[in-house]
């Protein structure tokens, strides 16, 4: 009768000393959390605010990434040059993630913990954001993230500039599919294998189905990070759009755009056979290519370099001085292009976002950036009021032999953003204020 008793009084021990180590933990966790809030203040505490800059300056990624850097640095020079933030100088600690993904998450906590930055501006692909996000979360700090993306997350870490996929994917799609854009039947997904391309297939796939595509009518392909050989993929697209009708939509990613063009040419196929609408090539990746072979194929965006408008005009100018002064690559020859414009409004965005808080600490700041506008080189954009997403137009462009597109279509207005396609995920919706993020539509 005794053991009972004494497993009963040992039950009861151990049961208090969990509680009681759940509340340490639990105390643990607040001051963890002061802690970073704590870190944050620090970030302002001194002579200067510091940011991070986490864009790969070298690796396969760093022939779209390194322009983010540069204009980064243009954006902080503007700001310092007009008095600062919160009557301080901002400082950039730019760090190289070369394009290493496991690296990018290193850097991040570099970032956060050692050089005690306010924020952080950078990633371009979807599995560097991913890798970096946990860091993000456990740490309660505030990427931006200037680049088009698959959706289907919604990080309270997180400030979403690039496009979702109803502001790109689907709304190229429609244009294709238009008798303006040429009624086209057939398409070929081809894209970089990693989670943006697999993700925008999905979604492009529902799309074309649920339009009466036919599933025959639909192929899928995937290549590694920098491959280069696409005689293969290319004699199969070729072969493809035999019977006319066809297009590429294409997610290939980096470097390996140079290749593929240039093999797409090589077997004698064109724009008006075969259409590549891109959705990872801009002005700033065509400087690295041979552009008489892309005249003709298309792109979408919500910037192109040729925007008309005196913002715009003014961003380019100084874009292209502040580049020559400094001495870098390309010089006055360089270009702007989306997520470039991305990347310099998302520098505008904190910055206003701060001043309106009255300080960098990020649950103070963050709420201080919902319904946010600003004037963006593109035009007029809204942050949103509940997904950390921007609403702004798309638009459809046309590569031109200079190396610049031609804007054909534009949509009327701002676009909202859908962080969860409808077409895949109907049940989902992203609300960081009233729901404190992702949530089922049905709860």
């Amino acid at each position: 009768m005794k053991t009972p008793f004494k497993s009963k009084t040992l039950y009861k021990f151990l049961s208090l000393m969990l509680a009681a180590g759940l509340l340490f933990s639990s105390c643990s966790g607040s001051k963890d959390s002061a802690s970073e809030q704590e870190k944050s203040a620090e970030a302002a505490s001194g002579e200067t605010i510091k940011i991070g800059v986490l864009h790969s300056l070298s690796g396969t990624m760093a022939i779209s990434e390194v322009s983010l850097k540069d204009v980064i640095e243009m954006a902080v020079e503007e700001i310092n040059a007009s008095g600062g933030v919160l009557g301080k100088k901002v400082e950039p600690v730019i760090v190289d993630p070369a394009s290493d993904w496991d690296l990018f998450a290193e850097k991040s906590k570099e970032l956060i913990l050692d050089k005690k930055v306010a924020a952080v501006f950078g990633c371009w692909t979807s599995v560097s954001r991913k890798s970096v996000l946990p860091v993000f979360e456990e740490h309660n700090s505030l990427l931006f993230y200037p680049v088009q993306y698959e959706g289907e997350e919604c990080s309270a870490n997180v400030i979403y500039s690039g496009a979702t996929p109803n502001q790109q994917l689907i709304p190229a799609a429609e244009y294709l599919m238009s008798e303006k854009g040429g009624g086209y039947k057939k398409f070929y997904l081809l894209g970089t294998d990693y989670v943006f391309p697999r993700t925008a297939n999905k979604i492009l796939k529902a799309f074309l189905l649920s339009k009466g595509v036919p599933k025959e009518n639909i192929i899928e392909e995937y290549t590694p990070f920098h491959h280069q050989d696409y005689q293969t993929i290319v004699s199969k697209v070729k072969k493809f759009a035999a019977g006319g009708k066809a297009c590429v939509l294409s997610t290939v990613n980096g470097d390996s755009n140079v290749p593929f063009y240039k093999e797409f040419a090589n077997q004698g196929l064109t724009a008006a056979m075969c259409p590549i609408m891109a959705f990872s090539v801009a002005e700033d990746e065509l400087r690295s290519m041979d552009t008489e072979f892309l005249v003709g194929h298309l792109a979408a965006w919500n910037y192109y370099q040729s925007v008309e408008s005196p913002e715009n005009k003014l961003f380019v100018e100084n874009f292209k001085k502040f580049c020559e002064k400094k001495g870098l690559p390309g010089g006055k020859s360089r270009v702007t292009d989306d997520p470039i414009c991305w990347a310099y409004t998302d520098i505008y965005l904190w910055k206003n976002a701060v001043e309106k808080a009255g300080t960098t600490e990020i649950e103070k700041m963050r709420p201080a950036l919902y319904g946010l506008e600003f004037k963006s080189p593109g035009g007029l954009v809204k942050m949103s009021e509940k997904n950390h997403h921007l609403a702004k137009p798309v638009m459809i462009g046309e590569i031109r032999s200079d190396g610049q597109f031609d804007i054909i279509w534009k949509t009327d207005g701002l676009v909202e953003p859908e962080p969860w396609s409808k077409l895949t995920s109907p049940d989902k919706d992203c609300d960081h204020v009233s729901h404190g993020g992702t949530y089922t539509l049905n709860d």
